[in-house]
């Protein structure tokens, strides 16, 4: 299978100004009788991308995947796809594909047959079905069974005959409504690297719809975060997870511990917050969009929190006190669920590096929790 000639150089484009997007969605919204399901959405999608669109069930995603492909008309706004308007166009008229959660499997037709169904229906010589059927079976690794028939396949190789099917027709653009859902965890994890790697290979841009926060990090370039028919933020994996803009994602993406305290000094570096949910004044890296007097959240993940039996002599700020509520041993680290003396309950966590026969602490300890300014994340929204 030939490699896009159309594949972008820049690592991020959407930093480039001198890049256009691939994709435009402009002010989208679609209404199913007084339901809204896609609210106000304007997103600009660069040429290569692996987007994701990740949201609980119910926030919208899979409409707007919907409203791309074809299969629903917007209420308002307008599609754009390298520079042509596809809002009214069906779905065969666009240069779209897109991958079913179900795979959607002819059960009767073999796997080379599923995989050529499309390019048979729209009347390709049999040549050049047999040299692009050929190849994307070698692409996905599945030539070995391109006699077989779906019942004889594994979910994995099912889901690889699904995919092959939605690349043959080498689309521009590749739609992905929770392609990996119904693969089991091991299974998943590898295929989300192949996947990968896959994408890469043609530089088709892809956009998968996910619930899975895990699946969206590994994955994606960029993940637009969405909740109640609108997209709450857009990021890159590191900027999502490290630097949250908003509560929503905060408490969406991982676990995290959220403070709420008032500004009381602005520092040449740093601001000083007052908590009274800690026994200390809580410290932050400087932040221009926020001011003495202000209501802030400060966040921090519980893997950025040390625990220790001893009160740390360097920490003057962002050191609690709590007890061991419970822990739970997960393998490659712990994570330990503390009460502070004002009631509240922090969540950190740490790996387990050693082998070892008896944890450092244990249920009802007393145990300080500490942590660098760097690693708080501050929420005003």
């Amino acid at each position: 299978m030939e490699l896009s000639e159309e594949k972008y150089i820049s690592p991020q484009p959407w930093l480039d100004k001198r890049q256009k997007p691939f994709l435009e969605i402009k002010g989208v919204s679609k209404k199913f009788g007084d339901f809204t399901a896609v609210n106000n959405v304007s997103l600009d999608i660069y040429r290569g991308e692996l987007f994701c669109l990740l949201g609980g069930s119910g926030c919208g995603k899979t409409t707007l995947l919907r409203v791309l492909a074809g299969f629903e008309v917007p209420t308002e706004g307008n599609v754009f796809i390298d520079g042509s308007d596809v809002t009214e166009l069906p779905p065969y008229e666009r240069p779209v594909n897109m991958m079913f959660q179900s795979y959607a499997i002819f059960p009767h037709m073999s796997v080379e047959r599923n995989i050529a169904y499309g390019l048979k229906r729209e009347r390709m010589p049999k040549a050049e079905i047999k040299t692009r059927v050929k190849d994307v079976l070698e692409l996905v690794q599945m030539s070995p069974f391109a006699k077989r028939k779906p019942h004889q396949l594994s979910g994995g190789q099912q889901q690889r005959v699904a995919l092959a099917r939605a690349l043959v027709k080498q689309p521009k653009l590749l739609l992905l409504d929770e392609p990996l859902a119904a693969l089991d965890r091991n299974l998943r994890e590898k295929t989300q690297f192949e996947l990968i790697n896959i994408q890469y290979k043609l530089g088709i841009t892809f956009i998968v719809v996910t619930h899975d926060q895990k699946e969206a990090m590994t994955l994606s370039s960029r993940i637009a975060v969405m909740n109640k028919g609108q997209i709450v933020e857009v990021g890159t994996p590191t900027n999502i997870y490290e630097y949250p803009q908003t509560r929503f994602t905060a408490n969406f993406i991982g676990s995290i511990n959220v403070f709420e305290g008032v500004v009381e000094k602005d520092r040449t570096d740093s601001h000083v917050v007052s908590c009274e949910e800690t026994e200390c004044d809580l410290l932050i890296d400087r932040d221009s969009s926020i001011h003495a007097g202000e209501n802030v959240g400060v966040a921090i993940r519980p893997e950025k929190i040390e625990v220790s039996l001893e009160k740390p002599a360097d920490h003057a700020f962002n050191t609690v006190r709590g007890k061991i509520l419970d822990f739970g041993y997960l393998g490659n680290l712990s994570v330990y669920n503390v009460e502070l003396d004002s009631g509240k309950i922090v969540q950190a966590s740490a790996p387990n590096r050693n082998r070892i026969s008896k944890h450092r602490v244990d249920w009802d300890d007393i145990v300080y929790l500490s942590w660098e300014a760097a690693n708080t994340v501050v929420l005003t929204g």
